[in-house]
């Protein structure tokens, strides 16, 4: 099923049929247009109202928690080593409710796993191509020439070890640079980078939230969107936070095609820190984002209950990238 033809059919039919039959068996003019839950006026936005159970999201409860929550903050310590180890993966995996894609991942999740240094910590990550194509790792950041993921092409089977000082603090990423690159990016070589200040930031419930799309038909366009890899994914699975203590989140975006991508907060405002470099921030509730475009959002929750969050281009919504944090004291 194309994008056109499954935003024909509306979110709603997505929460009331899965997502694989309604993409075989059903055309897009004859699904439902709203579907029904208690308490729910008939007639309303299945969008604005699809969380719980119902939802039709791939995986368990914890299955994104270690994508959600990174590394650990050290203090710093010029020198110290961070090591991580990278391998190129090719692996199907769930992106929507009974709807598969065949991904090329770090680690075998789309997006890669969080990597995560204190500023002038040595980064060593030892890449190795488990795939069946050419890849690379290109970081954001200052390094030399000779470890940017250009030019130190790896050929399946090989393996490269990337080793630079981590500079500048602030939210960054990395991303797989051979080329197609578009398709590399597209089928999921990519991940959060963050660097940590000196002078560490303020405690707070920290989150990372990357912003995923999914080419399932091989148009360009694509089918389905989330934060953190599947569609609707923390609208089924909402995100428990504290209305005491302030929520930090290292946002990025490496959604392919479109050329740009959103996050809107119902009920509150943010702070939100440009690449997170800085001590400037914009104070709103709505931040646009073009590709490989990051930053720092802090949160301070003014209300309990349960708040969305999703793309503010309604399309992107309906087709996946949407939640809701439910804070409580």
């Amino acid at each position: 099923m194309t994008r056109r033809q499954l935003l024909a059919a509306t979110a709603p039919a997505v929460a009331a049929v899965p997502l694989a039959k309604l993409a075989l068996d059903k055309p897009a003019q004859a699904a439902t247009p709203h579907v029904h839950y208690p308490g729910m006026a008939m007639d309303a936005p299945t969008h604005a109202a699809m969380h719980g159970h119902d939802v039709p999201a791939p995986g368990g409860p914890k299955a994104l928690d270690d994508l959600l929550h990174p590394p650990p903050v050290l203090p710093h310590k010029p020198g110290r080593v961070r090591e991580y180890e990278l391998t190129a993966v090719d692996r199907e995996i769930e992106v929507a409710k009974g709807v598969f894609f065949n991904a090329w991942t770090y680690n075998g999740t789309v997006p890669g796993p969080v990597i995560r240094a204190t500023e002038d910590d040595l980064l060593r990550v030892n890449f190795t191509n488990g795939g069946s194509h050419p890849h690379t790792i290109h970081f954001h950041g200052i390094h030399p020439a000779g470890m940017d993921g250009v030019f130190e092409i790896v050929e399946p089977g090989g393996s490269f070890t990337y080793q630079f000082p981590a500079r500048p603090y602030g939210m960054h990423l990395y991303h797989c640079h051979a080329t197609p690159l578009k398709k590399h990016i597209a089928k999921g070589l990519y991940g959060a980078f963050i660097i940590d200040p000196p002078e560490p930031r303020p405690p707070a419930q920290e989150l990372v939230m990357v912003l995923t799309g999914f080419d399932t038909d091989g148009d360009g366009e694509n089918n389905f969107y989330g934060v953190n890899g599947p569609a609707f994914y923390y609208a089924k699975y909402p995100i428990r936070v504290r209305r005491s203590q302030t929520v930090r989140i290292y946002l990025a975006n490496l959604t392919e095609f479109d050329l740009i991508n959103s996050l809107h907060l119902h009920g509150d405002f943010f702070r939100y820190y440009p690449t997170g470099s800085s001590d400037h921030f914009e104070y709103t509730d709505t931040v646009m984002l073009c590709q490989g475009q990051r930053g720092i959002i802090e949160i301070d929750f003014a209300h309990t209950g349960r708040f969305m969050f999703h793309a503010h281009q309604s399309e992107f919504t309906e087709l996946g990238w949407m939640g809701f944090f439910e804070v409580v004291d």
